[in-house]
């Protein structure tokens, strides 16, 4: 596989990797969990918006907007929102940990959903290796917090979440090719960005009381940790064979 692909891989992981981290100083900064995550969607969808204005894009087709809601349901939504409850139980290398399961569910998905993607032995040790880290999480009963914290709903958590992120990238796969990378991040967003900040206004109410610090670590989110290895995940899937 040629460097750029690696380095853009390096790249997007570190984008993801760093929204644990930025969630957990949003929480201490008083950001509230569907503020957080309503907003830093909403912005990442502004921003895919303009790029394609600027390149005077196209509509999409009926097809890609399918494609854009799957994505937005099970690539976004779903893991967004539950991640950032889990972390709100444990800490971010705790949730990390979990969350490093996500390549090996996307390989079992694979196997069912991509017939050049077969489940080989080496992919089912690393799967049930990687499980066996999440049972020893349960075991220790340490949510990796000062103190409070429950970690066995963070597992929970995000274990649905790495099953959700699992089929997602299965699904991107297999319609690869029929879709521009970014109008499928852009629509993701929009559907995403529409249910969740009404979930925003309806459960937490309009966000007027955020500090500047916290917006700081909300735009963050939206570049880092949402808008760029999106771009860069969907990108990589139409390029590499």
């Amino acid at each position: 596989m040629r460097a750029t692909y690696w380095i853009l891989i390096v790249v997007a992981a570190l984008g993801w990797g760093s929204g644990g981290v930025l969630t957990r100083a949003a929480f201490a900064e008083g950001v509230e969990t569907w503020t957080m995550v309503a907003l830093r969607v909403a912005i990442a969808a502004l921003l895919v918006l303009v790029i394609l204005i600027a390149r005077r894009s196209p509509l999409p087709t009926v097809v890609v907007l399918k494609y854009g809601f799957v994505q937005a349901v099970f690539n976004l939504t779903i893991p967004y929102v539950l991640f950032t409850f889990a972390l709100a139980e444990a800490s971010a290398g705790f949730v990390g940990l979990i969350a490093a399961l996500i390549p090996l569910a996307t390989s079992l998905f694979a196997n069912f959903m991509l017939p050049d993607e077969s489940m080989t032995l080496r992919k089912f040790i690393a799967l049930l290796v990687g499980f066996s880290g999440v049972a020893a999480l349960m075991l220790s009963g340490d949510s990796g917090l000062a103190e409070g914290g429950r970690p066995l709903v963070a597992i929970g958590l995000g274990l649905i979440c790495v099953v959700s992120v699992g089929y997602a990238g299965a699904f991107a796969k297999k319609h690869a090719g029929s879709y521009d990378p970014t109008m499928l991040s852009g629509i993701q967003f929009g559907f995403a960005a529409v249910w969740l900040v009404a979930a925003m206004f309806a459960i937490e109410g309009a966000p007027t009381d955020i500090s500047p610090n916290g917006w700081w670590l909300i735009l963050a989110l939206a570049i880092a940790a949402t808008f760029m290895p999106f771009l860069l995940f969907y990108w990589l899937i139409q390029h590499i064979p």
